[in-house]
């Protein structure tokens, strides 16, 4: 099907062109979105009469997305999940999690805005892009963490690998103190025993 682009559409053409598309992709995407129109002769006419009119609206549009974009390009949005020890989440962050995650910082985002090439499906940082217009794009990246403490950690630059390996540490080192504790302890209960509990060999042993 032949139709005639009312805005730039990525991959395909710019304003004002009259592309060839699959029936289905005019019909199910472009028709409705209001992104083309069929390019028969009398749509010909009205676009060659509208475009003015289209111009000045897309560069508009344009405009106010090149101002969310310098808002929010480069920003991070924290997702609480679910997940193992291992990092893997239990189930997927999808378009509608990031969309609500902008949402809850009062960042207004279409889910049909986000681009994802598959689920998100790990803990840590993701980096996700935004089209905000035809012309105009942003990057966010979104937190994926178990707790809003975790999210802080991995925003300043520790993985979760990162994060066990450190609780692992903690916890050696923690079970070797105690160890170095008990230790100690019983080296001062023998230096408490009187002479004659610590067997006639203990002068011998001081001696030599």
């Amino acid at each position: 099907m032949d139709v005639i682009l009312l805005e730039r559409v990525a991959k395909l053409g710019q304003m004002g062109e009259v592309v060839s598309v699959k029936e289905g992709y005019a019909r199910n995407y472009l028709l409705p979105q209001g992104k083309a129109r069929r390019a028969s002769e009398a749509n010909m006419k009205m676009f060659e009469e509208q475009k003015a009119q289209l111009e000045a609206r897309n560069l508009e549009t344009k405009r106010e997305a090149e101002s969310l974009a310098a808002k929010i390009d480069g920003e991070q949005f924290v997702v609480i999940r679910s997940a193992s020890d291992a990092g893997a989440l239990y189930g997927s962050v999808t378009t509608r999690d990031a969309a609500e995650a902008a949402s809850t910082n009062g960042v207004s985002i279409d889910r049909k805005q986000i681009v994802l090439d598959s689920p998100i499906k790990e803990l840590g940082l993701h980096e996700v892009t935004v089209v905000l217009h035809p012309e105009v794009e942003a990057k966010i990246t979104l937190n994926v963490a178990r707790s809003p403490d975790e999210a802080e950690l991995q925003a300043s630059g520790k993985s979760i690998q990162d994060l066990a390996a450190e609780e692992e540490a903690a916890a050696e080192f923690e079970i070797s103190e105690l160890f170095d504790d008990i230790g100690a302890a019983e080296r001062d209960d023998e230096d408490d025993q009187p002479r004659e509990e610590r067997g006639p060999d203990a002068d011998e042993d001081q001696q030599g």
